[in-house]
């Protein structure tokens, strides 16, 4: 089984999250921000990933400190769950389509971490969550599970829109890459990832 489970605990945040790589899209999720909380569901859902995840956070101050501290809690429970990354096939792409926006997602699950991120917003909030945040935390998931991450905004007018086509995206570029492969070692020239 492919489970990984994070615990993180700072003055600003407190995360319990666990995920399993070979669950069905099963998901509770309470994050105290309702549109982090849809996101989060439609990754799950669209990777067929279980996430649990329950974050009590600094939200009289804003969304910051959620939304970034689960990016890095997913991102190091999903690098807890492929450990040494053999056997899976490590790369995933995919175009979403959300009315009238289209998203894409490319990763490598390469242990080399990087973000290219091309996604203009136009407004400053989607509910409670700030659009920036949709890159923070895609950033902060990036790093922590040691994926070099490309996702870019082809087209898109409606903000909600374009944040769902990239989280999907997300998803469905996921469950490609850690599909289990035939070969028990590593996808790498180098024979390690």
């Amino acid at each position: 089984m492919r489970l990984g489970t994070v615990k993180r605990n700072t003055k600003e945040t407190q995360i319990t999250l666990s995920l399993d790589l070979d669950g069905g899209g099963i998901n509770r999720i309470d994050t105290g921000v309702g549109f982090f909380d849809h996101m989060l569901t439609a990754l799950a859902v669209h990777s067929g990933i279980d996430l649990d995840i329950e974050v009590h956070g600094d939200l009289d101050v804003d969304c910051h400190h959620t939304v970034e501290d689960t990016g890095i809690a997913l991102g190091d429970a999903l690098s807890k769950a492929l450990g040494d990354k053999a056997g899976i096939c490590r790369y995933g792409s995919m175009f979403i389509p959300m009315d009238e926006a289209l998203g894409f997602v490319s990763l490598d699950i390469s242990g080399r971490p990087f973000l290219v991120f091309d996604c203009p917003f136009v407004t400053d909030r989607l509910g409670q969550m700030d659009t920036q945040m949709v890159e923070e935390f895609f950033r902060a998931f990036a790093y922590h599970a040691g994926i070099t991450l490309h996702a870019k905004l082809l087209y898109g007018v409606n903000d909600h829109h374009k944040a769902e086509a990239l989280f999907k995206a997300l998803a469905h570029s996921l469950k490609q890459a850690v599909r289990r492969t035939d070969d028990a070692r590593p996808l790498s020239t180098k024979g390690v990832l």
